[in-house]
């Protein structure tokens, strides 16, 4: 339980930091764009404002996935959050293409000398978006790391793709005013492929906990060694894995003297159980099944 609080406590303080930031830097880079007659900045401040609605998102599916378990959903609700992670995921990616597209179409335009010189109010915009927006991005992927957050680390690398779209906005608008603006697509076309590349990886991390993936080989080693450490365990049979959400559901069978009593075999499954979910928090639900072994050589 105070796992589960500390969960949501952490995540719902790092949303309502990101919404507050996001809103200021979005005021601040669309007055800065109208100002300085910077379309970039414009479309940075366009960008930013997305981000709010991304976190939304971020808060609505922890909150849903924090519920305890019911009638109709006996297993709980985590797997919920892997499903805003994906809709974060498709925002960040229609970002990035939004970005590409646009980008293309002005280089493929060529006509550079219509476009407008912006003001240094730009620049200092994009500096000032480029520095809050990387130290977001670092905050909320400690605290999405700390949590094992899918939601979180997506709402982080939605962070750092709009600290990305800075950068090609400082580009821009630095090369627009040294006499260069084709440096401000093609910057543009450069970070839609890190977005691309970070919505994808967020995608498959979520995909992956939805689809009872299995732990990796170093948890199921650790797993196993601790059903071994237990007095009475004789060996392990078989051990499976799934990863549901941010948690993970366990099914092992131990290997017991088989004359030992009803009562003695329970304990040791007992054992087993308790000693797993003490040392793996992570682990939400334990299936232990106990296989008799003759050590005595009885038939």
């Amino acid at each position: 339980m105070e796992i589960e609080q500390d969960f949501e406590k952490t995540a719902m303080r790092v949303s309502t930091v990101s919404i507050i930031a996001n809103f200021v830097l979005t005021v601040f880079k669309l007055i800065a764009g109208v100002v300085a007659h910077s379309g970039a900045m414009i479309s940075d401040a366009i960008h930013s404002a997305s981000d709010v609605f991304s976190t939304i998102v971020v808060i609505i599916g922890i909150r849903i996935s924090r519920r305890a378990s019911d009638k109709d959903h006996p297993y709980g609700h985590e797997r919920l959050e892997c499903v805003a992670a994906i809709v974060l995921a498709t925002i960040l990616a229609a970002t990035g293409l939004g970005i590409g597209a646009s980008a293309l179409r002005q280089i493929a335009g060529g006509n550079t000398e219509a476009l407008v010189v912006p003001g240094v109010l730009a620049l200092v915009a994009a500096l000032v978006s480029i520095l809050v927006k990387e130290a977001m991005y670092q905050y909320t992927k400690v605290c999405a790391k700390r949590i094992d957050s899918s939601a979180l680390m997506a709402d982080a690398w939605h962070h750092r793709s709009d600290a990305l779209s800075s950068v090609g906005a400082l580009v821009g608008i630095a090369g627009a005013r040294l006499g260069f603006p084709i440096l401000d697509p093609a910057a543009s076309l450069v970070i839609c492929f890190f977005i691309e590349k970070a919505a994808y990886d967020i995608f498959m991390d979520a995909v992956d906990k939805m689809v009872d993936k299995a732990c990796d080989e170093q948890v199921e080693r650790e797993l196993e060694q601790c059903a071994l450490s237990q007095e009475g365990v004789l060996g392990v049979d078989l051990l499976h894995t799934r990863v549901f959400g941010n948690k993970i559901y366990v099914d092992i069978e131990i290997c017991a003297d088989g004359d030992n009593t009803l009562r003695c075999a329970h304990g040791i499954a007992e054992g087993v159980h308790d000693s797993i979910e003490k040392n793996f928090p992570k682990v939400k639900h334990i299936m232990v099944h106990v296989n008799p072994v003759d050590v005595h050589g009885n038939g």
